[in-house]
């Protein structure tokens, strides 16, 4: 008996682990970013939904810093100005 409630109350943390996800996780999905993209390419002011998005990825960066196809943009002048100006702190990786 004692072992079918050990059993049950993993399996409970699991399913809550899977429905509610870890609170600190991102899902690092670099085409979130593409509300980004203009300010980011061309140093235009990045949008509300540009900044809550970068806000959203920021567990992501040092990720993204070191993919050879993400990386220029990030490390980017003016990637560095968009995170700047949205208020997001530029990861030291």
């Amino acid at each position: 008996m004692r072992m079918r409630a050990v059993v049950v109350l993993a399996l409970a943390l699991v399913l809550g682990l899977v429905v509610v996800g870890p609170s600190e996780s991102a899902t690092c999905n670099p085409l979130d970013l593409i509300p980004c993209s203009a300010a980011v390419l061309s140093g235009a002011q990045p949008s509300p939904s540009c900044c809550a998005k970068l806000k959203e990825q920021r567990p992501c960066f040092c990720q993204y810093s070191k993919n050879p196809s993400l990386k220029q943009y990030v490390n980017s002048g003016n990637g560095k100005k968009t995170l700047a100006t949205c208020g997001v702190a530029v990861p030291s990786c």
